[in-house]
């Protein structure tokens, strides 16, 4: 492995939100130089690829206020404080979607945004739902929109869907449902 690393020399918080932070640190460069990093602190998200008794996937439509539009996305959310993914992924699937997964599969983690953020997402499976009750937070406002798998893929590949979670969650799916 080559000596790409940088060392932190100094770190501050300039914004602490609700579940993240902004931080503004010096490092040292491998040349022995100093620059600055800014970035977020992240406690990690899961990701969830639903499928559905019919055999599609549950995915959502959100508005999203950072780029201002409505999104087409998978199931997601973010950890609560030392919540397991697991536990996150089964409270987001019945929060989101209104399903309770009988089997969850963990498949991989990513990360999403490494140019100026920590955060890790665990991207799980979801199979034999059974009908629960969706309790959205109360300031989300979520379509379900039941997809076959090969139109979800179609939405990829014309740009329909462009959410990186969802992108690689449903090229997941399309390995593990392939016919």
């Amino acid at each position: 492995m080559s000596d790409l690393k940088e060392t932190s020399l100094s770190s501050e918080n300039v914004y602490q939100g609700n579940f993240l932070d902004v931080r503004k640190d010096i490092v040292q460069l491998p040349n022995g130089k100093t620059s600055t990093r800014e970035w977020i602190n992240h406690p990690g998200a899961v990701c969830i690829i639903p499928i559905l008794p019919d055999g599609k996937l549950a995915i959502i439509r959100q508005y999203r206020y950072p780029i201002q539009k409505e999104m087409i996305e998978l199931p997601a959310g973010k950890l609560d404080s030392g919540e397991k993914p697991e536990v996150c992924a089964h409270r987001e699937c019945e929060e989101e979607i209104g399903y309770k997964p009988e089997k969850l599969t963990f498949l991989t983690h990513i990360h999403p945004a490494i140019g100026f953020a920590n955060e890790v997402m665990w991207l799980f499976l979801a199979e034999n739902l059974i009908e629960s009750q969706s309790n959205c937070d109360e300031d989300e406002f979520i379509e379900l929109m039941p997809t076959a798998i090969q139109d979800a893929i179609e939405m990829v590949w014309n740009g329909a869907i462009t959410d990186v979670k969802t992108v690689i969650g449903i090229l997941w799916a399309e390995r593990l449902f392939k016919k």
